[in-house]
This record gives C-alpha cells, sequence and structure tokens, in this order.
C-alpha cells in the first residue's frame, strides 16, 4: 500500500484502503490505497502540495468507462464530489461546468437557458473531466466540437488553464497526462429553441433505452470503433457480433446480448473476469475479421 508518510492536513474526506467496487458502474475491483474527496480546489491543491510528487494520483468521477482491477488502486484516487458538480450560464452561450458535473446536468442546463449543440451530453454517462480527457461523444458530435478550455490540475499541484487547441484531441483521445485533473470546463453551444433541445434529449434518451444495456451492470462502451478504412465502415459492435461474440460469457462477465460492444456484470463477476472477457473478444475478432479492436475503458490498477 502507498504510504503517505505524514497525513496531509486537508478539509475534504481522506480514507485509507477504501473499496472503489461500489463507486464504478461495474461493481467490482479492489480498494484504492487512498480516496481523497476534496472540499474544493484549494483543497485538493493543498493536498497534492503536500504528498510525494511520485505518489501516483487518478481522478475518479462517476465511475463509467472503467475497470478498477480486483487488486486495487495504488497511490491517491481523487474523486470529485458536489463541491465539483455545478453547471452555471455564463455570457456568448457559455456553460460553466464543474469538473464533477454530469452530463445529464450539463444537457438540461443547457436546454433550461436555450442552449442547443450539448444534447449530445445526454447520451454518455459520465461527467466533465472524463469527457475532456477522453474526447467523450455520442451521435455524431464529441466534446472537441464544443470545449473552449478547461481549468486542470496537475499531479505536482499546479493549476493551470487550458484552451481546446492545445488538448490535440482525436478520436476519443487528448493530450493530457495521466494524473492531470480537470477540474472545471467552458462549453459553448447556440441558441436554440428549449422544447427543440428536449426533443432532441429526449430521443437520445429513447435511443440509448432501446439499444444499451442500461439496466445491468456495465461499463458503457467497451472498445472504440476502428477507423472506417480499416473495417471498411464496420462498427465494433458489428465486428464483435461477426466473431460470434454476443452472448460470448467468462465467470460472471458476459457481451451483452442487447448490444454487443458492452460487457456486463451478470452479478459475480470480477473485474478479471470482465478484462479477460475483453481480451478474448478481442482475440476472436482478430482470427475472424483481421481487425485489432482498441479499448475504450480503461482498466487501472493492480490485477
Amino acid at each position: 500500500m502507498t504510504r503517505l508518510d505524514d497525513a496531509p492536513v486537508v478539509r475534504g474526506r481522506l480514507t485509507a484502503n477504501a473499496p472503489l467496487d461500489k463507486l464504478v458502474w461495474f461493481k467490482s475491483g479492489g480498494a484504492a490505497d487512498w480516496l481523497f474527496e476534496p472540499a474544493d480546489q484549494d483543497d485538493l491543491l493543498g493536498f497534492l502540495e503536500q504528498i510525494d510528487p511520485v505518489t501516483p494520483v487518478m481522478a475518479l468521477g462517476l465511475g463509467s468507462n472503467l475497470i478498477i482491477r480486483d487488486g486495487g488502486v495504488p497511490g491517491v484516487v481523487v474523486r470529485l464530489g458536489k463541491p465539483f458538480s455545478t453547471v452555471e450560464v455564463r455570457r456568448d452561450h457559455v456553460l460553466e461546468c464543474g469538473g464533477g458535473a454530469s452530463g445529464i446536468l450539463v444537457a438540461s442546463t443547457a436546454r433550461d437557458a436555450g442552449i442547443g449543440g450539448l444534447e449530445f451530453l445526454r447520451g454518455i454517462p459520465g461527467t466533465v473531466g472524463g469527457f475532456v480527457r477522453m474526447n467523450g461523444g455520442a451521435y455524431g458530435r464529441e466534446v472537441a466540437d464544443v470545449l473552449v478550455d478547461c481549468d486542470v490540475v496537475m499531479p505536482d499541484g499546479a493549476a493551470i488553464s487550458v484552451p481546446a487547441s492545445d488538448l490535440g484531441f482525436s478520436y476519443r483521445h487528448s493530450r493530457l497526462p495521466d494524473g492531470a485533473i480537470v477540474t472545471a470546463a467552458r462549453l459553448r453551444g447556440m441558441p436554440d429553441d428549449p422544447a427543440s433541445i428536449g426533443a432532441e434529449m429526449d430521443r437520445i434518451a429513447a435511443a440509448r433505452e432501446a439499444t444499451q444495456p442500461l439496466r445491468s451492470k456495465t461499463g458503457g462502451s467497451t472498445f472504440k470503433n476502428p477507423a472506417p478504412e480499416v473495417s471498411n465502415g464496420e462498427k465494433a459492435w458489428q465486428l464483435v457480433d461477426r466473431a460470434g461474440c454476443r452472448g460470448l460469457t467468462r465467470g460472471g462477465a458476459q457481451v451483452s446480448e442487447k448490444h454487443t460492444n458492452f460487457l456486463i456484470n451478470t452479478g459475480t463477476a470480477s473485474s478479471a473476469d470482465i478484462e479477460q472477457l475483453g481480451e478474448e473478444v478481442r482475440r476472436r475478432v482478430a482470427e475472424q475479421t483481421g481487425v485489432t479492436l482498441e479499448w475504450e475503458i480503461k482498466r487501472v490498477g493492480r490485477p
């Protein structure tokens, strides 16, 4: 276990050997050596300044798109709670969003203010910090299309503001280094009618309900869609299906029957079951189609 030699002075909550399984969507995995839930950004900055700079630091949002391995996570997991979950309307159709704010909250606030272009966030499970880090997207839009800039706390405790143009966005990727924590972001939309925005959000919600296993313990989309020139235009789920993996199981983990790019915990799965099932799917897809799928879900911690 990672040691913090002198107990840092904090105003938030610092917990040793903190279970993480209840904080992630798969409901599996080990504990964090330390879980820190800061009271505000100054509390986070002060904490990082007090710990050894080589201590691993990882941000945790809503726990989607994530496998916590069964051996737990070394170092410190930082969870941005209510103090980082606000969304406020600014000038020029810009929303000021805390790094812990959910996509649903952002989209709903934009709707109520008559700001369009952010409806797609209704379809992404997670928080603003995670969206920015991975350039989250859905339904033909992505964060790179709407981000103005973001506030980032670096692992050494330095606080910086980064314009979208410096993040090197590509498909489900940004240049943010490991351990960097997005504490806030400015997103810009466009004027639109709240009723039209609401109708689009309802359409997105209905589409997700109809096609995704939302009532199951799942991490969300498992694999990135390959480049069209590599897969002849087939999406990840189509390749998984073509490789005969629909319903495939390992231990308590299963490839969803409803959407084959989702892995689910049927109730008893370890994180090892889930990750090994994903690797078996990748192996079969490569063997059957010649396409090597890349993980979209982040896998962290000790085996």
